[in-house]
């Protein structure tokens, strides 16, 4: 038999899955976990008996680290296996304030086919469970400390996933499992609108990020196959929903592209899409990569296209690059198998 993952279980399912008579046990071994304590012989206040039964049927994390990558800037990657074989990576960030934000991926490989990004090129292998979204967060951390923030903006896309991701928030903000705050757990979307519903509506109430990428329904539908199913304006409405049924601003990101939607036309019909709903703006020049046929934007390209937003009243970010020389930039996050 398969030994059983613990990360990911509630301390009910781990009495459970292991046949624990002593319910209070489950809660001890959580504790442990989400201690950073991966070796059962450590969990003190266990029995010696009870550990060397934890040892037999059970490990602490189902994936593993196969490769750390570190920029110069404080960006730290990590390609992690999971136990059938399949690789992930996730993302430590670091702002200039030195706030430190895990961005997990929720899926091995990504359906959703944008073509900008280097994920949406390897079609989806299988969504994660949330023991496996978890560890990498718990990896992060062992490379770099207390995290303060947590993104869904790896790889996958999250409204595909949101069962496991909902498992996950719950055992990451628990007072038990790793005391996160929910204001500092965002989601990030392409835009799929049955999703933002439902979030809305179930909760948990997280920070909402829309991937918009442009407003205009045409080159939307070229670049983001996902604008067939859900339309601009019901994605709007949705997104204004979501706002006034949480009381929180929605973020639109857009990956700048070259001659792409950076026109005066392009900011004009982005400020008619923002305006009159609850949202700020985030803007990432778009980061290379090799095999898709886009190229970045210019700085002039850039200021230009947030003059037009800012100038309209719209409260905008032009987000600086980061991760760029180990290919763990936004949209650049893409290895699924061994090979390369």
């Amino acid at each position: 038999m398969e030994k059983i993952p613990l990360t990911g279980l509630t301390p009910k399912e781990i009495t459970d899955s292991l046949q624990i008579s002593q319910g209070f046990r489950g809660k001890q071994i959580f504790k442990w976990i989400y201690s950073h304590v991966t070796d059962f012989s450590q969990m003190t206040n266990l029995s010696k008996e009870l550990r060397d039964f934890l040892e037999e049927k059970a490990v602490v994390r189902s994936s593993t680290v196969n490769q750390v990558l570190k920029d110069p800037d404080g960006t730290i990657k990590l390609q992690i296996k999971l136990n059938d074989g399949l690789f992930i990576e996730t993302v430590l960030l670091t702002d200039k304030n030195d706030r430190k934000t895990a961005c997990v991926s929720c899926q091995a490989g990504c359906a959703m086919k944008c073509a900008f990004c280097q994920t949406g090129t390897l079609g989806l292998a299988r969504n994660l469970t949330a023991g496996e979204i978890i560890e990498q967060f718990m990896y992060l951390e062992e490379e770099a400390g207390n995290l303060d923030n947590i993104v869904f903006m790896g790889m996958g896309e999250p409204m595909m996933n949101l069962d496991g991701i909902r498992k996950a928030i719950s055992i990451l903000s628990s007072d038990d499992g790793r005391n996160l705050s929910t204001r500092r757990i965002t989601l990030s979307t392409c835009g799929i609108i049955k999703g933002i519903y439902d979030l809305a509506d179930n909760g948990p109430f997280i920070r909402l990020a829309v991937s918009l990428t442009t407003a205009d329904p045409e080159l939307r539908e070229q670049i983001m196959p996902v604008q067939k199913g859900n339309p601009l304006p019901e994605l709007r409405q949705a997104i204004d929903y979501y706002a006034k049924k949480t009381g929180r601003r929605v973020t639109l990101e857009a990956a700048l592209l070259h001659n792409q939607n950076t026109s005066p036309e392009s900011a004009k019909r982005m400020i008619d899409f923002a305006r009159g709903i609850d949202v700020n703006i985030n803007l990432i020049p778009w980061n290379p990569i090799e095999t898709l046929p886009f190229e970045e934007p210019d700085s002039k390209e850039c200021k230009n296209f947030v003059y037009a937003l800012e100038k309209a009243g719209l409260n905008v970010t032009l987000r600086t690059r980061r991760g760029r020389t180990i290919k763990g930039a936004c949209g650049q996050l893409g290895k699924t198998t061994a090979n390369p």
